[in-house]
């Protein structure tokens, strides 16, 4: 089982400026959870107990969240939300945080390559918080992919052509196969962000990985590309040409929130499955969208 989860959050989350000025992305609120929170809940719940955070020493707010603070948790236990208040208590016990600093904006692959100490020498996931997964499914069939075949596997997602140019593309070698009860298939080759008709195929890696620890030696081995940044796909391209890693292609459900309209759809989402406010949501939001049309 993998048990540790690097989740990147230096950037600046120029998508979603001005907020983003003061708050950082990962900590704006789908409906009152934080979108961090989330993807933390995603990790525990396919046995993560170690959490290692890339962000910057310009966003103090997410460290500060993580950190101890008994006056919230006694206010959320007076608010009948004692559920809520005991997850908060988890971190630093059950949960283990580790921070780490990425203090130049140098991608994603000096990224992760900034949590190596912390992760050590075990395999390990990297979570992209911009994207959020509908449960911890993906990642428990990423961890039993790598387990059986022994090398790194990533998601997959079948995209139009017209936003291939946003991801980093695979280049597949042989047939689909079911590999650990998951449709999944090896690729020999990534491309990050190619134009349309350069891009070797329409499977395009979305923000979940469970990556050998080996790839570090790839990530310090980069040298910059043209942006200046030090790609991820790089590494796993420098892997996959060496032994084909594996793509597992999820049905999971997934909102990219990097945007404010993926932003807003995972609110609304969030908000019509609410517990409490569900119900009252849907019924206002059907008047709503009836009194504008």
């Amino acid at each position: 089982m993998i048990t540790t989860a690097v989740v990147p959050a230096a950037g600046m989350g120029t998508r979603m400026l001005p907020a983003t000025k003061a708050v950082p992305k990962e900590l704006l609120p789908i409906v009152e959870r934080p979108a961090l929170q989330l993807i933390v809940d995603e990790a525990v719940g396919a046995g993560v107990d170690h959490l290692v955070i890339v962000t910057s020493r310009s966003k103090p707010a997410i460290e500060q969240y993580f950190a101890p603070d008994a006056a919230v948790e006694e206010s959320l236990q007076r608010q009948g939300r004692g559920a809520v208040a005991d997850q908060l208590r988890r971190y630093g016990n059950d949960i283990r945080v580790s921070f780490a600093f990425q203090d130049r904006p140098l991608g994603l692959g000096h990224a992760v390559a900034c949590a190596r100490d912390a992760v050590g020498d075990r395999p390990f996931f990297v979570m992209l918080p911009d994207e959020l997964m509908s449960d911890s499914s993906l990642l428990a069939g990423l961890t039993r992919v790598l387990d059986d075949t022994g090398v790194g596997a990533v998601a997959l997602k079948r995209m139009p052509r017209t936003e291939l140019s946003r991801y980093g593309i695979v280049s597949p070698v042989g047939e689909a196969r079911v590999v650990s009860g998951l449709d999944a298939l090896p690729f020999v080759g990534v491309v990050e962000k190619p134009a349309v008709d350069d891009a070797p195929s329409d499977l395009a890696i979305i923000g979940r990985y469970a990556l050998t620890p080996d790839i570090f030696d790839d990530l310090d081995a980069l040298t910059p590309g043209s942006t200046g940044e030090l790609q991820l796909t790089d590494a796993l391209a420098a892997q996959a040409a060496r032994e084909p890693l594996w793509g597992v292609v999820s049905t999971v459900g997934r909102r990219d929130i990097g945007s404010p309209l993926g932003w807003l759809q995972a609110v609304v989402e969030a908000a019509a499955d609410h517990d409490e406010h569900g119900a009252a949501f849907r019924e206002w939001l059907k008047d709503e969208v009836r009194r504008r049309n």
